[in-house]
């Protein structure tokens, strides 16, 4: 239970988001999204959009940085529509097609494609908008070869929860770990952050790197911990903590199952079991190891962007049951 003071901080972060901005560009893509999908409530976007600046990269050129946080923002969107997709309508058949639009666009069979030709019209708007916001990015040809791959990352921790959604026995904390984190999109942002960084020192890249190993982990978990009882009557069991509460015999695959429809039991149950402690003192461990952690770089302060994963943690217990 959160004390009086958490709970004030909560309000204040809540009234924070609400005030946020979009840009125009951002509007325009929301309102279509809403006209065609409408599962996410604005507020999920304005939340990531307030926070991006929490955990850019100091490197980024000032000039750029409104537009750096934009592109941002255009490719959570284009990630959020097909991860749900894949977790709220189990919709292979799209994704698959969507998901070439980053690996081989001129391979996209529409024919395959399960969904209205405008709601696949704006899955292709997104990503182009975004390759299009690109082309002025002045290292864009330095970092873009890693971008795709860490992209394709991305998908595939998709396709690995589309996997465990289906196959609920196999679900295992190192799987949630180890692919599901990718979800985040953490090394993708940084990507982005470095093509409009003229400053960077690509020695300094492998650090960047193994740090957001650690971050990306941090930013799961606070995911995890303020979602995972919606997801579990959305189908989805890809959360840590529902992986874990499966593996220890808290429940079986068979409840979740049967548990679609938000079955208050089951939650209950998990919540019983203090799951969440277990991760909420991983993230403290995570926190406090990187933070002693003593970095060399010289041409990005990576102590800043430690700070600012705490920022991102705020802002995830602040959003539960909005998000």
């Amino acid at each position: 239970m959160s004390t009086g003071t958490e709970s004030t901080s909560n309000e204040q972060f809540l009234k924070r988001i609400n005030r946020i901005e979009l840009p125009e560009r951002i509007v325009e893509l929301v309102n279509e999204y809403e006209s065609l999908c409408g599962e996410r409530d604005r507020f999920l976007w304005q939340w990531i959009y307030s926070l991006f600046p929490a955990f850019t990269l100091s490197s980024v050129d000032s000039e750029h940085r409104e537009h750096v946080r934009t592109q941002k923002m255009v490719l959570t969107m284009f990630v959020t529509v097909l991860d749900d997709l894949v977790e709220n309508h189990n919709d292979r058949e799209t994704f698959e097609q969507a998901r070439r639009l980053v690996q081989d666009p001129d391979s996209v069979d529409r024919s395959r494609v399960a969904v209205s030709d405008e709601y696949f019209d704006f899955i292709e708007r997104l990503w182009y908008s975004f390759e299009d916001g690109l082309e002025d990015a002045p290292r864009r040809e330095e970092f873009v070869d890693v971008f795709d791959y860490d992209c394709r990352q991305t998908l595939n921790a998709m396709d690995y929860s589309a996997v465990v959604n289906d196959n609920p026995d196999i679900a295992n904390l190192g799987g949630a770990k180890h692919y599901d984190a990718h979800n985040m999109v953490m090394f993708p942002y940084a990507d982005v952050d470095l093509m409009y960084s003229s400053e960077f020192e690509i020695a300094d890249f492998g650090t960047v790197r193994d740090l957001l190993w650690d971050l990306q982990e941090m930013a799961r978990i606070g995911n995890w911990l303020t979602t995972w009882e919606r997801e579990i009557a959305e189908g989805d069991y890809s959360a840590g903590i529902v992986v874990l509460a499966l593996q220890e015999g808290i429940v079986t695959p068979a409840e979740l199952t049967a548990a679609e429809s938000e079955d208050a039991a089951v939650i209950q149950r998990i919540r019983d079991a203090d799951i969440e402690r277990l991760f909420r003192d991983r993230w403290t461990e995570r926190y406090r190891a990187v933070r002693e952690r003593e970095f060399d770089t010289e041409s990005v302060d990576l102590d800043e962007l430690v700070d600012g994963m705490e920022t991102v943690f705020q802002y995830h217990e602040a959003s539960r049951g909005h998000k």
